[in-house]
């Protein structure tokens, strides 16, 4: 049986016919390169000098003004992406300053802190919302003494010459953490409501 010729390409004619083809016709598109993945904000350093965290009770009725020396915070924010933050803090307990040493020694104990067995509170921030002009919204777990519960913290972002200002105030109810039990859960002696405020200091951090 013969081919003929309009069947049949020779080896010259087919590589003549594959040298006059197109350059898509003979190379296959290459993929496009994957976009480079963003890089987490680099960590902010507190600076505790420049830190604080207080809070103000009420047993009958009058103030009680208390702050703690020890914390620590752990931050990664970007300003630009605050839904990719990392924020975590720390709060030593044992810490609890109050002006009186028999109210700090006290504290401390079973039916409050219970710092024994429990030394730290801590809060991390699980969401970041910004809602415009430095301030934000970050909700995430509150454990102490056992206990954890998803709070809603408000945050404001501010400069201060090289550093970067985190403040916020909030409230909790001492009691769905069990702090003041027995005797000292009735409210008409010691109040439910704690009124915390904290000022933290970075270096590092975008204000915005």
């Amino acid at each position: 049986m013969t081919l003929t010729a309009s069947r049949l390409l020779s080896p010259l004619a087919l590589a003549a016919a594959l040298a006059a083809a197109p350059a898509w016709a003979q190379t296959a598109p290459k993929p496009a390169a994957p976009a480079p993945a963003a890089k987490p904000a680099a960590a902010a350093q507190l600076v505790p000098a420049q830190s604080e965290i207080t809070f103000t009770s009420r047993q009958m009725g009058v103030p009680m003004e208390g702050r703690f020396r020890r914390f620590d915070a752990q931050v990664q924010f970007d300003p630009k992406k605050p839904e990719a933050a990392r924020i975590a803090l720390k709060v030593d307990l044992a810490s609890i300053a109050m002006g009186a040493p028999e109210s700090e020694a006290e504290v401390v104990k079973a039916e409050w802190f219970n710092t024994a067995k429990f030394p730290q509170a801590t809060f991390t921030a699980t969401s970041v919302k910004a809602l415009g002009g430095g301030r934000y919204e970050m909700t995430g777990p509150f454990a102490m003494k056992g206990v954890s519960r998803d709070i809603t913290v408000p945050l404001t972002l501010a400069a201060a010459g090289p550093h970067t200002v985190a403040s916020g105030a909030f409230t909790l109810k001492r009691l769905e953490w069990r702090i003041g039990e027995g005797e000292w859960a009735d409210t008409s002696m010691v109040a439910n409501d704690v009124a915390v405020k904290f000022k933290l200091t970075f270096s590092g951090l975008a204000a915005q």
